[in-house]
């Protein structure tokens, strides 16, 4: 391959990058006397029509660009030879190295660096966003950022390329789903086949969080979608934290929203609430599940505790006076019954099931309280053998307004969540204490994005 010559103008200086039915191609350009960069896409077995159209894409994209740090489009050429078919786009050649070679290298950035490259990306990113319609690159990664003329003291010209994975705002793939991009740098909602200006903004908060650990993302743990690196970076300044966790929420509703807001936001750092985040209580038996789609709290039935044995107490004569004043209007005489044995016997049962005392015991025992907040809605509803009902009427998720703990006696709150004129309430009645309210307040507050108050 070195030394030939594409349309009698491109002389192959070396492979730079080769994968399955492509390859990437260093090559002089005879009439400019320049180096180029060569991408080729082959007509092969294992060709498809939508590698094509993101090839096509990625052309008609370079070509309407102009930016000093992205690779300008130079030609687009048929390949027609007896032993390849294809197609191939010419751009300019950036000299330098990848920010991957960097770490491979076992080269380290530092505070500053971080913010220089995310000031420089951050200012490409913008530009590409405020293009009709607007340009996503739908791969930011180290491997696609380049560094020229870096030095000790700056991270140097800074270039975005490889925009093989692009799209524009109305390039949507019909009724299909296409899902590009790398894993550890693809937001939640690109693996839907969807993305937005925003996705952009995922994939650069994890290069740069790639950058302060010096571990690929997918080697983070994770947490409801969210990637966990605080631990490891804490020589970072607290506010480069919470700017990079904004720039990787998986929810596009927390997330940044744009090159702009996130630059704004490097600048002007938002205050840190240090409110330790509690853990649930010891011995609590409460199931929490958050994601970026919803929240779900379940309080199992409370069991047979000291209070409720109290209330038991205190509704025995009350039991014993509804048996009583049910027998005085039923006179029964269970030697004459005109109706069936089995007929008294579920009878019996059921008039036995509605007593109170009877219907605390099986609360007690039996009943589950879900309350769950999505996307769309906000329900609570009480599961008791099998039979299911709303604790409240379900409100618009948007309808939610404040969320509180209210005190109600010496010790004793509950959690009010307000949504138009529905009140959802978690508190005492459903067996909780007072550092389960405590809890479940914060992660409510947090999840919902504003902070809950005491009355």
């Amino acid at each position: 391959m070195t030394g030939k010559i594409l349309a009698e103008r491109y002389e192959v200086q070396r492979q730079l990058g080769k994968q399955t039915g492509r390859q990437t191609l260093l090559a002089h350009d005879l009439q400019t006397q320049k180096l180029v960069v060569i991408k080729q896409l082959f007509l092969g077995s294992d060709f498809e029509w939508q590698d094509l159209k993101l090839f096509e894409r990625e052309a008609e994209t370079l070509k309407a660009l102009a930016h000093a740090a992205i690779p300008r489009y130079l030609d687009y050429l048929e390949i027609d030879e007896p032993d390849s078919k294809g197609f191939a786009l010419v751009q300019t050649y950036v000299e330098g190295k990848t920010l991957e070679e960097h770490l491979r290298s076992g080269r380290t950035f530092s505070e500053s660096d971080v913010k220089q490259l995310a000031k420089s990306l951050l200012e490409i990113l913008h530009y590409l966003q405020k293009q009709n319609p607007p340009v996503i690159h739908r791969d930011l990664k180290p491997s696609n950022i380049l560094l020229h003329s870096s030095s000790g003291h700056s991270v140097g010209q800074v270039y975005l390329v490889d925009f093989g994975s692009v799209q524009n705002q109305v390039a949507k793939c019909g009724g299909t789903i296409t899902v590009v991009g790398t894993y550890g740098y693809m937001a939640p909602e690109q693996f839907g086949g969807r993305s937005v200006p925003a996705s952009d903004l995922y994939g650069l908060g994890a290069t740069l969080i790639y950058l302060v650990t010096g571990l690929h993302p997918s080697e983070l743990s994770q947490q409801d979608l969210t990637i966990q690196f605080a631990d490891r970076v804490k020589q970072l300044n607290p506010h480069l934290i919470d700017w990079l966790e904004r720039m990787t929420e998986p929810s596009l509703s927390k997330r940044l929203s744009s090159a702009g807001e996130a630059w704004r936001a490097l600048k002007n750092p938002r205050p840190i609430d240090k409110t330790p985040i509690p853990l649930q209580p010891q011995g609590s038996d409460i199931k929490l599940t958050k994601t970026s789609e919803f929240i779900e709290i379940v309080i199992p039935p409370q069991g047979l505790s000291f209070n409720l044995m109290a209330l038991i107490s205190a509704a025995l004569p009350v039991n014993a006076l509804y048996f009583r004043l049910l027998f005085s209007i039923y006179p029964w005489q269970f030697d004459h019954l005109p109706i069936h044995y089995f007929g008294v016997i579920i009878l019996f049962i059921l008039v036995t099931l509605s007593s109170p005392l009877v219907v605390i015991f099986l609360f007690a025992l039996f009943r589950k309280v879900r309350l769950r907040i999505d996307r769309q809605q906000i329900s609570c509803t009480n599961h008791l053998l099998g039979l299911r009902w709303n604790h409240s009427h379900s409100a618009p998720r948007q309808e939610i307004s404040y969320l509180e703990i209210e005190e109600i006696d010496y010790n004793v709150s509950q959690v009010i969540i307000q949504a138009g004129n529905q009140k959802y309430r978690l508190g005492v009645k459903q067996g909780l204490s007072e550092s389960e309210i405590e809890w479940l307040a914060t992660e409510l507050s947090q999840w919902l994005g504003f902070k809950f108050k005491i009355t």
